[in-house]
């Protein structure tokens, strides 16, 4: 399994107090929705919000590997976990220091 990149200039910042932002408030305080409200997904927003549809994803895998955990008859390999962590690490520095 690969860990995905992180593209640090496409993280948003956090909004300010979105609950009565694009809203107008009634006599009461409560708050309206108006249609002025626009949302936009970074990049990596969108990646998540695609990864359902993505064919590498295997359901039935991930309940027979859920079903070996709560039964205790998963095995773990530390080898394969560390060297794919190495593997991992290698990219991502040889991504970065090419820029």
């Amino acid at each position: 399994m690969k860990i995905g990149s992180f593209d640090p200039k496409s993280a948003t910042s956090p909004l300010a107090d979105t609950r009565t932002r694009g809203a107008k408030s009634d006599k009461s305080g409560a708050a309206e929705a108006t249609d002025s409200a626009q949302v936009s997904l970074s990049t990596t927003g969108s990646a998540i919000a695609d990864a359902g549809a993505d064919p590498s994803f295997d359901a039935a895998k991930v309940e027979r590997i859920a079903q070996a955990i709560r039964e205790g008859k998963f095995k773990v390999n530390p080898e394969k976990i560390a060297d794919k962590l190495i593997s991992n690490a290698q990219d991502l520095l040889k991504r970065y220091s090419d820029h």
